[in-house]
């Protein structure tokens, strides 16, 4: 990798131009690819970064590019970084960067920006696009002077880690050229990454709040996915037979083979986990925000405890309490924070007693939820269940297997159904909720992990917004694997119709080419599947292939999940009498 010489003695500045300085600084921070569409905005930068080493992923769609950089992110642990043309290109970024943003993934977008010369007559493809990104972003970081474009990056990875979200990197075009004088300094210079365990008087008063805890329950979050915490919360757990469960769509944050492991709370998890839940007198929340959607009830089951004392731990202040009154607020890094808790119910209680009724009851009800889950699975479809599809999905998944979910009835039902023994590995689109976001996803979790095989649950409506990334997986060889569950609708939506609206489908139904042949025609390997056994044969076949592969699986519309978002609808009632057949009261 060409390096330009900046490190000869401290504090020593040399010349270079502004475009070198961002791809050093770049370098410095281990940055590896960057994904986009190129575009004249930044062209001089493009053009150095093979001589740096850096690999430029181009997409089909800038949306894409920051949905690859935010699962890049949350399987490596390293910030991803975006770039595309001012104006257009940018702003093609908002759904992904919002979605990042709510997913609390550090990530840099460099923002080419309309030329200083211009700037307020409206020219060729100007925005102003700090504004638009304001409100999803951690910051915007705006360059003021072509000298000091390598401060502002280095100021917005700081921030980007720090505050765990992306950060607008806004630099007007004409400032990637001219001459700076800068020195480019390494990351330990200018931010800090090691996280504090929280305040000894919180960590005492958690401790001492657990050790007498009648029936204690853990909630593991994303937080103990990103601190590489999981043997900590586990030794927690074993100490106390504290049952954990897992947080909204991280099935990965503790392993699922654990016996005190009881699965994902939220729209379609487990009910294992929700009927322990609502036993807790204690409940430890250890890196997650506990929010709201993925704390509602589940299948009727109101689980989450009302009168329990909760500890909870999260690295940023603002979500301490933001949902749920707690007993006890750690603000620190989840696995230095849980770390901490275990020395001290050490000495609060010397010798672990394994509860052993506790134990049982955990066995039993994951018992009972799978055999659910599995009787669920088995009733006939046409051509498919899709809950049968996933159940063949699940079985054959290798254990360091990385699974992208969308969002969408299919994708979301897999919440039930996915299994992981290993953190990092579960990719999914979380509480931002927009479609499209799987299949770019898969590509950027296999960019940071090449040897696992990774697969995306992908709707079909989903799958309209994404397919047309199935060119760059061809192209820039990433070989993921899709699944979309094909059922002809925007099933999430057409169950609201269903259970709403008197099975009135407006705008429901889709009609799909045969995406198998899409594949094909793009390079990728097209399977279409229409019997439930075929299923796992042809996951394994497609891992073993190694190649860009999309699997069409055929799957019933009319076998739907509940209502996404049963808690904000109503029955409709019509004062016109026009609209008079339309009220629910006169069906």
């Amino acid at each position: 990798m060409a390096k330009i010489e900046t490190k000869n003695v401290r504090g020593t500045k040399v010349k270079m131009t502004p475009s070198e300085a961002i791809v050093e600084t770049l370098v410095a921070e281990g940055v590896t690819h960057i994904s986009g569409i190129l575009g004249s905005a930044f062209m001089d930068m493009l053009d150095l970064l093979p001589t740096a080493g850096i690999r430029f992923i181009g997409v089909r769609h800038e949306q894409s590019a920051a949905h690859m950089e935010d699962a890049y992110t949350r399987v490596s642990g390293t910030a991803g970084v975006v770039i595309g043309q001012n104006g257009p290109g940018i702003t093609n970024m908002v759904t992904s960067v919002a979605a990042a943003n709510q997913a609390h993934t550090p990530m840099v977008v460099i923002s080419p920006s309309a030329g200083t010369p211009t700037v307020g007559w409206d020219g060729f493809q100007e925005c102003d696009q700090v504004s638009v990104f304001k409100a999803i972003t951690k910051e915007t970081v705006r360059v003021t002077h072509p000298g000091r474009v390598a401060d502002c990056l280095r100021t917005a990875f700081r921030i980007a880690y720090a505050e765990r979200g992306p950060v607008l990197f806004d630099i007007p075009r004409d400032y990637f050229y001219g001459e700076v004088e800068d020195q480019i300094l390494q990351p330990h210079q200018y931010r800090v990454d090691a996280r504090g365990c929280g305040s000894t008087e919180s960590l005492d008063r958690a401790a001492d709040l657990l050790s007498k805890a009648e029936y204690p329950v853990i909630i593991s979050g994303r937080g103990t996915v990103d601190s590489d915490g999981i043997e900590a919360v586990k030794a927690i757990a074993e100490h106390l037979t504290a049952p954990v469960a897992v947080s909204y769509m991280h099935n990965d944050a503790f392993p699922d083979d654990n016996p005190l492991a009881v699965g994902p709370i939220g729209y379609m998890g487990s009910k294992a986990a929700m009927n322990t839940l609502k036993k807790a007198d204690v409940v430890l929340a250890i890196g997650t925000r506990l929010s709201v959607f993925g704390t509602l009830p589940g299948y009727d089951i109101d689980y989450f405890p009302k009168n329990a004392q909760i500890i909870q731990i999260d690295i940023n202040p603002r979500n301490i309490a933001r949902t749920h009154p707690v007993e006890v607020g750690i603000i620190g890094d989840a696995r230095e924070a849980s770390l901490e808790i275990m020395k001290r119910l050490k000495s609060l209680i010397p010798t672990r007693k394994q509860n052993k009724e506790r134990l049982l009851e955990v066995t039993n009800e994951k018992q009972k939820w799978e055999e659910e889950l599995i009787e669920l699975a088995m009733k006939d479809g046409n051509p498919i269940n899709p809950r049968r599809a996933l159940l063949e999905l699940a079985k054959v998944l290798p254990e360091n297997a990385i699974v992208s979910t969308d969002i969408g009835n299919v994708s979301s039902t897999a919440n039930a159904y996915l299994k992981f023994k290993q953190s990092r590995k579960h990719i999914a689109a979380l509480t931002f909720g927009n479609t499209g976001f799987a299949y770019p996803s898969a590509l950027g979790a296999k960019l940071a992990e090449p040897d696992c095989p990774v697969l995306a649950i992908v709707g079909d409506g989903a799958w309209g917004m994404s397919l047309h990334e199935v060119s760059t997986a061809v192209e820039e060889n990433i070989p993921v694997i899709a699944c979309v569950f094909n059922n002809g609708a925007w099933c999430a939506e057409k169950k609201n119709q269903v259970d709403f609206y008197n099975n009135r489908f407006v705008g429901a139904d889709i009609q799909n080419p045969d995406f198998a042949e899409v594949a094909r025609s793009m390079g990728a390997v097209g399977i279409r599947v229409e019997k439930a056994e075929e299923l796992g044969p042809v996951i394994e076949k497609a891992i073993v292939s190694n190649q860009p592969t999309v699997i069409d699986i055929q799957v019933d519309g009319t076998q739907l999940a509940p209502p996404f978002r049963k808690d904000a609808l109503k029955m409709p009632t019509r004062l016109l009498p026009k609209y008079a057949h339309l009220d629910h009261k006169n069906w």
